[in-house]
């Protein structure tokens, strides 16, 4: 990578791939397709609020694609700490939400672990001195 904007930018690129393919393979597991079709999955009510919720939290990290590339370091470190952490808590807190599948988790621990590395890379980085670079 030539800079820390463009593995940020990367890395975001990566765990949302991950996040939507898991939501995929999710909608061909039968079991799960049948609640969605009924609008409640695991007991929780699929309506407009719960997806305009779902969107916010999915477009947090296809912002941060972009956004790693145009913000400036201090700026750029403190959103990706921001989005990293904001997105590894969900993913965790989604662990303890109804069951869960062995596709699922194998997602989940992929995901935990980029926005983990995420948050510490941004951390580094914000604690490094600017240079002409950044």
């Amino acid at each position: 990578m030539k800079n820390k904007k463009e593995l940020l930018s990367v890395l975001w690129i990566f765990v949302t791939l991950n996040y939507l393919y898991c939501d995929l393979i999710g909608l061909m597991d039968s079991s799960l397709l049948k609640q969605y079709l009924t609008g409640t999955v695991e007991g929780l009510v699929i309506n407009e609020s719960f997806l305009l919720y779902a969107g916010i939290l999915m477009e947090i990290p296809i912002a941060m694609v972009l956004l790693s590339r145009i913000l400036k370091r201090k700026a750029n470190a403190i959103a990706n700490i921001f989005a990293g952490s904001v997105k590894t808590l969900a993913m965790v807190a989604s662990l303890f939400v109804g069951t869960f599948t062995s596709y699922y988790l194998f997602f989940a621990v992929i995901e935990i672990v980029t926005t983990v590395f995420i948050v510490g890379y941004s951390i580094q980085w914000f604690r490094q001195k600017s240079s002409a670079i950044d």
